[in-house]
């Protein structure tokens, strides 16, 4: 029996429909002046043209291909994945609502000197969002002060946006309850704390000499001492808590739960949120993940099915000519998932396309997988925050209400070139290497047990195989 499907090219094709309707019509509403225009049609709808095609032109019945697809949308990492973010949803809206998200700001405004505004708002954006995982959410709720603040003080507005939007990108990254990292771990299959102190040491660098450049060219012309600043120290709790504990290397759910049961408890005690009203909102946070939980499950089962078509075993052949080990192999994920970013302008569906192409770039040049799901998430995160179409630097552009375009913005992305310039640094100079060795060997028996397993052996004859 065959160990690899055959590689097939045309077997892409779905892919390249999904990415060519997305990209069509969001470039085709932009250019008639639709704001959001990449954001208009949800990007699950853009995957259901891709399976309807895949439906079309794969060879079987109608019921082999739904299997197919039905199995990849139930791999057990697609699942995984998707419960994480439910939870993730629940937590961020529950520890929203209490108060969490304004106290941690202004707690964070309160400390910052007015000297170093621009250097605040960066470092204030950059907990925010690690602290809750997600840059769009972090715009949205810091940007209204940077913009204000930034008016008063004379800044400039578009260096002030790239530091607001840098440091969204930040926790975006390295966030233990992003969903960037929530894909890029398991798509890899590697833990959560292991792929955030492999990133702490690119992101953290990065993050620093951002700061620093900023300490020194972006001092405002007029100091400004904000008001108003009230906050409660106990509503920041709860992100402290779920930060510590899934560095620790606490399991992932259980993290999510401490976090949701802490903030439902403080919301209660502080009066902040009624009890009646916590499992309203757990209940709109996953809600709100509802667009991402699907565009995982259906992306899932468009991959299996492409690569059960042989589609992923041909770019890996492609690739490799231009492969010659684990550096160059590095050098490839990271380009890989950088231009399927800019196709797509999300970078968890970045991830989840590029990822079991980075596997098996793993197994074959043997790169730690616990580096590949830390570059597929730095260099994913990297082109987010530049493409004047990503959402993120269409809403920082938006809170200016039309004074500022997202093109006058990308100069001042500081914080995603200098992360790009260590990511690169750390392939060729591996300061990032973990002291254990991955098990290389074990890794790969159960990836080449599961490609019989697509093919049709049965779990338990595998081992006679």
């Amino acid at each position: 029996m065959e160990n690899r499907v055959k590689p097939k090219g045309s077997a892409l094709i779905p892919f390249i429909v999904f990415i060519a309707f997305y990209l069509g019509t969001g470039f085709y509403l932009n250019a008639t002046g639709v704001e959001l225009a990449f954001y208009q049609i949800p990007a699950p709808i853009s995957v259901i043209v891709g399976i309807i095609v895949a439906f079309i032109m794969f060879k079987g019945s109608v019921d082999d291909k739904f299997e197919a697809f039905i199995k990849g949308c139930g791999d057990e990492n697609i699942i995984i994945m998707c419960i994480i973010y439910i939870l993730a949803g629940a937590f961020a809206s529950v520890s929203k609502a209490m108060g969490g998200v304004d106290s941690t700001v202004n707690l964070g405004m309160s400390v910052i000197p007015p000297q170093f505004l621009t250097a605040g708002i960066f470092l204030m954006a950059a907990f925010i969002s690690l602290a809750t995982g997600t840059s769009v959410g972090t715009i949205s709720t810091v940007g209204p002060i940077a913009v204000g603040l930034a008016t008063k003080a004379g800044l400039d507005m578009p260096l002030v946006l790239g530091a607001l939007v840098g440091g969204a990108m930040f926790g975006d990254n390295l966030s233990v309850i992003s969903d960037t990292t929530i894909a890029a771990t398991r798509t890899q299959n590697v833990e959560m704390r292991d792929k955030f102190r492999m990133n702490f040491k690119i992101a953290l660098p990065a993050a620093i000499i951002t700061f620093v450049l900023l300490l020194i060219f972006a001092r405002p012309e007029v100091i400004v001492k904000q008001d108003n600043l009230e906050y409660t120290f106990i509503k920041v709790v709860p992100y402290l808590v779920v930060l510590v504990a899934a560095i620790a290397g606490m399991n992932v759910f259980l993290v999510l739960m401490a976090g949701i049961i802490l903030s439902a408890v403080i919301g209660v005690g502080t009066g902040s949120i009624a009890l009646l009203d916590v499992s309203a909102n757990i209940w709109g946070g996953f809600t709100g993940m509802f667009e991402i939980f699907l565009l995982s499950m259906l992306t899932g089962g468009l991959a299996y099915m492409v690569r059960k078509e042989g589609g992923i075993e041909w770019i890996i052949q492609k690739t490799k000519n231009f492969l010659g080990g684990e550096k160059s192999a590095e050098v490839g994920t990271s380009v890989l998932v950088s231009l399927l970013d800019a196709a797509v302008a999300n970078n968890t569906v970045a991830i989840i396309i590029a990822g079991p192409v980075a596997k098996e770039f793993s197994n074959e040049f043997k790169v730690d997988p616990r580096r590949t799901a830390s570059l597929l998430d730095t260099f994913s995160c990297v082109m987010q925050g530049f493409i004047p179409y990503g959402a993120q630097v269409l809403i920082a552009a938006g809170l200016t209400e039309g004074a500022v375009a997202p093109f006058q913005i990308m100069p001042y992305f500081w914080y995603q070139f200098i992360l790009a310039i260590v990511a690169l640094i750390s392939i060729w100079v591996p300061f990032t290497k973990p002291k254990e060795t991955w098990n290389f060997e074990y890794d790969m028996r159960q990836d080449e047990a599961q490609k019989y397993i697509d093919q049709g052996v049965k779990p338990e004859d595998v081992a006679r195989v």
